[in-house]
């Protein structure tokens, strides 16, 4: 009889040791950048045109070349952000600007590239991220991952807060909301749509949702919103023409 006890707690024991872990939000992030591309981001030179203005990323061995070209009546105008700072051309000319222009022109080509390339930037050293809960979103299951930016390094909008849903069954990032401070302020909800992979790695656009009033609204709850139907669609995000070269890492 002695023996059924032994049973029951080999099971009990057993049963323990195989359920799953909880993955932390640093484990979560790895896994959805892997998922969207992984290495590759870091070996990569990625054209793209967003708005009618032409995009390009250039990365390898830790430096990169984010750059924006504009054409108009007057000419092109080219913009380019590298580890060394923020330079501007016009017709080929450099120009020297101002250095709040400068910081100015630097943080708008940073940010389309940092979109267009999510969750590539999801692992800068200045974010922040926390695993602070759970959801299901029209049926799906989501880890929910808050991010906030240190001070340092985190750029002129490191108060920002964003909150991203990460499908827990293929680590996809469906959705995203950031509330911001400047103009105003405001809450985005995002909804990824036309997911494609090109050359390893993936891309998606963007419903762009807003609400009214946004101040009292706790970022977390959005996803509830946006399944009641209460956000009102504000645009639609789209990245086109995009070309990826995978470099050799060396």
């Amino acid at each position: 009889m002695r023996v059924l006890p032994i049973i029951g707690f080999l099971f009990v024991f057993l049963s323990c040791k195989q359920e799953p872990k909880q993955l932390t939000a640093q484990q979560i992030i790895d896994k959805t950048i892997e998922t969207a591309g992984g290495e590759k981001y870091d070996a990569a030179t990625i054209h793209f045109t967003f708005r009618d203005t032409k995009y390009s990323s250039h990365r390898k061995n830790g430096n990169y070349e984010l750059t924006r070209t504009s054409t108009d009546s007057l000419g092109e105008t080219r913009d380019v952000l590298t580890n060394s700072g923020f330079e501007r051309f016009a017709n080929g000319t450099k120009l020297i600007l101002a250095d709040s222009t400068a910081t100015k022109y630097a943080n708008s080509v940073n940010s389309v590239h940092y979109f267009v390339q999510l969750p590539f930037g999801l692992n800068d050293p200045a974010v922040n991220k926390e695993l602070v809960g759970e959801a299901e979103i029209n049926g799906k299951k989501y880890y929910e991952i808050k991010v906030t930016f240190s001070e340092e390094g985190g750029g002129v909008d490191h108060e920002d807060e964003y909150v991203y849903w990460i499908n827990k069954d293929d680590f996809m990032m469906d959705y995203f909301a950031y509330k911001f401070y400047t103009d105003k302020g405001g809450i985005r909800f995002r909804k990824a749509y036309n997911p494609r992979m090109v050359n390893g790695i993936r891309f998606v656009d963007y419903e762009n949702y807003k609400l009214e009033p946004w101040q009292s609204v706790d970022l977390k709850t959005v996803d509830e919103l946006f399944d009641a139907e209460k956000l009102e669609l504000l645009s639609k995000i789209k990245t086109e023409d995009i070309s990826v070269e995978i470099l050799e890492n060396n």
